[in-house]
């Protein structure tokens, strides 16, 4: 049975029942904690029974994807299947509770450990829950994500938000949870929208729709929409509601920055709308600071813009003399200050040991020879160090979704790393001392085995995406910004949770080393460590304190929950995976 099939078949349930774990100890006495399974206080069958039936059927009793690979009969050829699958995204990216992060579904039941392990030493390692919601609805409608902020806030236990599963900080974890699982709300409608603040084109999207069908869905319509670089990201999810950058922000922005309304279910259980003449304050919270922690988001309304032409670009080389590649690179950051000026140009270059490759260069109603002239300096400086790119290309298509499945959505992501980001100012770049200070910490990150580092620029200045301080919560870090910069290693598959820790020790090591050298910056929530004990200056800027105030105005009793959401301080995992306040 392939691992799509068995995850629908084995997990909808009617009345699923946690008969092995429910109710096993005293109940902790403490009403300041969320109840888990073990727990007194947990949810009987009968009440989980009667919210299946409120929600239509389709509560789902959450399963470690690795389970067939445990138990006294443990499924051979199932666990060989999920072994082949583990490193991809789609089988984590289809369950309602599973996600992709390798350090939150940990070793928890993985298909390489337990009775079949070819490891001696990993046979007895047993299968658990883990930080996996054991329950999720599968929402298709208002009425279900209203039911299921009603059965956590009346039932004490937590509640979380599952969309793609792409979030690597695990918001959409959570031990003990009830996940909403918002990923088949995937109703899209193009109309004129109509404001004090914006009248013109827009895209109204369901929390479902990912990058590359929200793309195809408005090129089919003659537009064009900012949305992420990754096409299985959801666009209305995680994404947008952390700022958002993709091939489109030097053109109109970041996500956050195209907002004109969301359809919400507030933590009191109301189905509501926010926009800027509409609970405003929850508007400005949800475009940009931070996702599953202010409400949950059913759709969102984006602007979108008249399609055309775009010339696209990409270049490889490979060069093993240290000296010539940092020179090459050092000259590439330098070049992106001139780039800078050209409206909408967006470049994302991947950067191994040896290897410099620019993935693709995105300019919007331009032409190949646009982008020739542009990048004809940085050939020049190539040629002067001897480098000869393995690979070089500019292109023309007649639509941005056509450039994009032209470079990117053929682009195969893996789920065994572990990411870490900073905001690069123009100011640094500009310094020469600085940008040296920046290449020794490149130099240092791909030095380190299965280390890989990106460099993705675009100019989201207030001046250039037509915003103004204090539109939403983007803090000022961004309009400095010259590029990001993303980190990150590579893991085994086999990875062990220890191994996992140290992989993101070393991952703040290098986001430590980074802000020292950026001082009063920031950076990208979503491409960062969820644990980085600057998360409130870096993550969230100067917003920080006005994020938190409406937090408490529209979640008082912290019925979202997630590290590091703004206010999350406030409540704590304990050691036995509780969640207790402060």
């Amino acid at each position: 049975m392939s691992l799509g099939i068995r995850t629908l078949v084995a997990l909808v349930v009617a009345a699923a029942s946690l008969g092995d774990t429910a109710a096993t100890t005293a109940g902790l006495g403490r009403t300041t904690c969320r109840y888990l399974p073990t727990d007194a206080g947990w949810p009987s069958d009968s009440k989980w029974s009667a919210l299946n039936k409120t929600v239509g059927g389709r509560l789902i009793r959450g399963v470690p994807i690795g389970h067939p690979c445990y138990g006294s009969s443990p499924d051979a050829a199932a666990c060989l299947e999920v072994q082949k699958e583990w490193t991809d995204l789609p089988p984590f990216l289809e369950d309602p509770v599973n996600v992709i992060s390798f350090y939150f579904e940990s070793d928890t039941c993985s298909p390489y450990y337990g009775p079949l392990s070819a490891n001696e030493a990993t046979r007895n390692l047993t299968c658990s829950q883990g930080r996996l919601a054991p329950y999720a609805i599968d929402v298709r409608n208002p009425a279900a994500a209203v039911a299921g902020v009603k059965f956590a806030r009346d039932n004490n236990i937590r509640l979380i938000i599952k969309n793609t599963g792409h979030d690597i900080l695990g918001r959409s974890t959570g031990q003990g949870a009830l996940a909403l699982w918002t990923h088949h709300l995937k109703d899209t409608g193009f109309f004129t929208y109509k404001s004090k603040e914006y009248t013109g084109p827009a895209a109204r999207i369901g929390a479902g729709i990912q990058v590359q069908e929200l793309y195809e869905a408005a090129g089919a319509k003659g537009y064009r929409v900012t949305a992420g670089g990754c096409a299985t990201v959801g666009a209305a999810g995680g994404w947008v509601q952390s700022g958002g950058h993709g091939p489109l922000s030097a053109a109109y922005g970041l996500g956050a920055d195209t907002t004109l309304e969301f359809e919400v279910v507030t933590p009191d259980g109301k189905h509501t709308t926010a926009s800027r003449s509409k609970n405003a304050d929850l508007f400005w919270a949800l475009s940009g600071g931070g996702p599953s922690n202010y409400a949950v988001v059913l759709s969102a309304t984006l602007k979108v813009f008249p399609d055309g032409p775009v010339a696209g670009s990409r270049l490889t080389f490979i060069e093993n003399d240290p000296v010539k590649y940092f020179r090459a690179l050092e000259f590439w950051q330098k070049h992106l200050l001139v780039l800078d000026a050209i409206p909408g140009f967006q470049s994302s270059v991947t950067l191994l040991s040896g290897v410099f490759s620019l993935n693709y260069v995105t300019l919007p109603d331009a032409t190949p020879a646009d982008i020739t002239r542009a990048l004809a300096p940085f050939y020049q400086e190539l040629t002067s160090l001897g480098i000869v790119p393995v690979a070089n290309e500019t292109t023309a298509h007649p639509s941005f979704v056509q450039h994009y499945l032209y470079y990117e959505a053929a682009s195969v992501y893996s789920r065994n790393v572990t990411v870490g980001n900073r905001i690069i100012p123009r100011a640094l770049v500009s310094d020469p001392a600085r940008l040296s200070g920046l290449t020794n910490i490149y130099k240092e990150i791909l030095a380190h085995p299965n280390s890989v580092a990106f460099v993705i620029a675009s100019n989201v200045t207030h001046a250039r995406v037509g915003t103004k301080r204090g539109d939403n919560p983007i803090m000022q870090a961004w309009r400095d910004s010259l590029f990001i910069t993303n980190l990150g290693i590579l893991s085994d598959p086999l990875a062990t949770a220890a191994h996992l820790e140290a992989d993101l020790a070393t991952v703040n090591t290098w986001q430590r080393k980074l802000r020292a050298i950026t001082p009063g910056g920031g950076s990208y929530m979503n491409e960062a460590t969820h644990n980085f004990e600057f998360w409130k200056t870096d993550y969230y800027g100067e917003w920080y304190e006005d994020l938190v105030k409406v937090k408490k105005k529209y979640d008082p009793g912290y019925v979202l929950w997630n590290q590091p959401g703004a206010g999350h301080d406030a409540w704590n995992v304990a050691g036995d995976g509780h969640l207790c306040k402060v």
